[in-house]
Formats: C-alpha cells, structure tokens, sequence
C-alpha cells in the first residue's frame, strides 16, 4: 500500500520513497535522560512507534531499521551525580552520572513498555561515540565549517546557506528577533558549540582542543551516520526541537557532505485539560504518576492516538473515561476471539500520514460488524495489548468486589459510617485518609454506603495502623 507523509522540509504531504526498500532507516531524537518521561514526552514516542510498526508492516520487519538515542551528556545529570557525590555516595563522578544514566534509561523502558511501545533497533548513548564526534568536528574544521577557540570549537552557521530552511526562517531574522548566546570567543552571534570545556568537577573526555564534551546538536549527527549511513529516509521528533536542534543537525551534516534525511517528521505537542502542562499550573504528572494512578498504558496509548501527530493533544479526564470504556466494550466484543489480519482501511488510514484518529474511527465501525477477527488484530496492529488489558481489568474487578468482604476492610468502613453519623469527622477523615494511603479509593454512595476501588498503589499492611 502507498505510503504518504508529510514532510517538514517541503511543507507538503509526499508518497513515501525509501532509498532502499530493503532496508529503510529512521532516526527519532530520544529524550535527556536525567529524570522520569513526563506524558509529553511519551507522545513522540508512540507517535513514531506507530509509524515504525507501518513501515515494518509494509517492508518487512527485517527490512526496518529505527534508531532512538539516549542524551547522557548534559549537565542537568552532571548536576544530580555531583549532589550524590556530595551527599557521601561512594565512586567517581563518571560512575555516578552513569549509574544515574542506567537508572533513568531503566525508568524509561519501563514506562514506554507500559505503553505498548516497541523498543528501537538500536538505542545509543551519546557518551558511546565520543569518538565519532571528535572525528566529525575534526572534519568540519579542516573544511571550514568550524573554528577553535578558548578550548572551544563553534560551527560557522553562515558557511551553510541553507541554514533556516528547515524552520523557515532567516539567519538575519533570527539575530533580530531571538535570543543567542553572545560570547566573545564566537566570530558571527549564530554560530553555535559543537564542543566545549570541562571543569575537573565536570566530565571530560581527552580531545584535539583540549580535555571536554560535546554539544548536543552533534550527537545525533553523529551517531545518525554511525548506525544509519551517509543518507537514511526519516528523521522524526516533537516539533520544538525543529529549531535550533533539528536546524542544526541538518547543517553539520551536509557541511560534512552527507545527504542525512529524507523526510523531517514533527509532532506536535501535547495539553492538560486545554493547557500547556507546566508545573507552575499543577497539572505536570508523568507517565509513571498515571500508571500508579492505575490508568491502565493501553488507555494511555488510546487516548495519545486518539489525535492526529501534527495537531496538538489535549489529554482531559474525560478523553480518559471515554477510552477506559471503548477498550473495554471491545474487550467484550473480542472475547475468545483468534485475531486475523489488520482491516485494509485502518492501513490505509496510517498509511495516509500516520492518520490514527481515522483508524481508530475505523475500529468503531468494525467494532458493529461481524468481522470481530480482523477488529481484534487492527487493535494489536496500533499497539493495543486487548488481551493484556482485558486480564488485568478482571484482576481488578475481582480484587474490588473481594474488598469488602475482607475483615479489616469491612470493620473500618462499618466503624467509618458510624464516626460519620456521630459527626466525630476527626475520625471520619483519618480513616479516609487511612483508606487513601493504602491505595484504596472510596466514594459515599446516597445510602450512606461506601465504594472502594482499588488503585496501583494498594497495600493492605497499611490498614493494620487503623484499627
């Protein structure tokens, strides 16, 4: 089936050409791996998974090479390492800023997978090719694309006159109208650091300007074509990053002569109850604040590509509720069902610029037809474990309807609705709270009765310090 996407750099939507059918290459720029993925941060992630299974449905999963990068240079990680060294914790800054590497990557496989997100053909770490970086700097000095000085090397973004094409601006226009880092080692106010200076508090590694670490726009360059060659088909990532990092990486590229993408993929970014997510508003959560909220990854992931990628998504309480209950009405529609082959419309849909609110529209109407074998395996084609989801909801159900015959359980509701009635609320509320802290949620029904529903969270052993 034809594949169309819309491509950045033309401002168009195009037919899908790789460069060779047998071994299609894409690159997505992964996160800053310093601390737990908030929700807008997944939304790239499932945008681009979802793309991948297309690409692996169309050309074979062995034909389909995804690379997905892990930023473990960056001060923001130096920062938390050298509060651990500071606070007494034993080893070298370097071992401490890895170990905390590891442990946020750890967090990340665990959320995305939670998700549904297929994991990349390859994940490199920046600090993994140092090496190929210091040989791309190297390469651009020597062909006057970058310059030395103070112990740091700068790329001459007017040595690349298609710089700004990709975001559509003008050098010129982004002097006058933005804010740069005006430094007096710089010879133009636009040129930006392909590398930089270590302090001894800092790491470093050993370099032909002196001992340092790279600057981030050089990473993806790099590793891009270690693992995927002169020239690949799509470049993806959320649309902020178009400028200055996307901007930037196309013009170290193409000054080091290789072709790089194709196609410039951008999603757009993602809202709270129709605002920007922000932690000055208090509607900030990442993905793991959701799962332990109980929101099962399967509604997450609904909900995510519920919205086309190239508008922005707003997530609300209600998108959630809506989709809790349509997986579960397919969960009944599918029940004992064998999944055959995904419908031809919803691949057609994704195929039309990864359309997934069309394929999902798609799901309903077959979800009314007879065809329940081919619902079922669309469901798995959009990275939506039914099966998984349907066990786990029944896990729950049990556990909830379980829960109030448990003795602990029902000795404090009976002695919460008598502290109630005798408006002794300070009791009231510490076995609320009590219920809360161990992960059990209750509502008041009218008859003055109580609804607990269990959340991810739930520990019984914490009921015992109410009796």
């Amino acid at each position: 089936m034809t594949i169309k996407l819309y491509n950045t750099k033309t401002r168009s939507k195009e037919v899908f050409t790789p460069i060779d059918p047998n071994n299609v290459r894409m690159y997505v720029c992964g996160p800053t791996v310093y601390e737990r993925a908030h929700l807008g941060n997944a939304r790239p992630v499932l945008v681009f998974d979802m793309l991948y299974r297309l690409l692996r449905h169309e050309y074979g999963a062995d034909h389909v090479k995804y690379v997905r990068n892990f930023t473990d240079v960056d001060d923001r990680i130096n920062a938390t390492a050298l509060a651990r060294k500071e606070a007494g914790a034993s080893g070298t800054l370097e071992e401490l800023i890895k170990a905390r590497s590891d442990e946020t990557i750890e967090w990340y496989h665990d959320d995305m997978d939670a998700l549904g997100a297929m994991r990349p053909d390859e994940e490199p770490r920046a600090t993994a090719y140092i090496g190929a970086m210091i040989a791309m700097i190297e390469d651009l000095i020597a062909k006057g694309h970058a310059y030395a000085a103070e112990g740091h090397v700068l790329f001459k973004v007017r040595s690349y006159k298609d710089y700004g094409k990709l975001s559509g601006r003008s050098v010129d226009d982004m002097i006058a109208g933005a804010r740069v880092e005006v430094a007096p080692y710089k010879e133009d106010p636009m040129d930006f650091v392909l590398w930089k200076p270590s302090s001894d508090d800092l790491p470093g590694w050993e370099s032909p300007w002196g001992r340092g670490r790279p600057g981030w726009h050089i990473e993806c360059s790099a590793m891009a074509y270690e693992l995927l060659g002169d020239s690949f088909d799509i470049h993806g990532g959320g649309n902020d990053l178009t400028f200055p990092h996307h901007e930037n990486e196309i013009a170290q590229s193409k000054c080091a002569g290789h072709g790089f993408a194709n196609v410039w993929m951008h999603n757009e970014m993602l809202q709270v109850e129709g605002k920007k997510m922000s932690k000055s508003l208090g509607n900030f959560f990442t993905v793991r604040d959701l799962l332990d909220q109980g929101v099962p990854g399967e509604v997450i992931r609904f909900v995510m590509l519920s919205t086309h990628y190239r508008k922005p998504m707003d997530w609300t309480e209600k998108k959630r509720e809506e989709a809790e209950k349509t997986l579960g009405d397919w969960v009944k529609a599918t029940d004992g069902v064998v999944p055959s082959l995904p419908d031809k419309g919803v691949v057609a849909a994704l195929s039309d610029d990864l359309n997934t609110a069309g394929a999902i529209t798609r799901l309903h109407e077959l979800s009314k037809s007879e065809d329940k074998a081919s619902l079922k395996a669309s469901i798995h084609f959009l990275g939506i474990d039914i099966d998984k989801f349907a066990k786990e909801q029944s896990i729950l159900s049990s556990i909830e309807e379980g829960l109030k015959t448990a003795p602990i359980v029902e000795a404090l509701e009976i002695e919460l609705r008598k502290a109630r009635l005798e408006k002794n609320f300070a009791r009231a509320d510490e076995i609320r709270d009590g219920f809360k802290n161990a992960g059990l949620a209750i509502t008041y029904d009218s008859d003055g009765g109580i609804t607990f529903k269990r959340e991810a969270n739930f520990d019984p052993t914490k009921l015992e310090a109410l009796k």
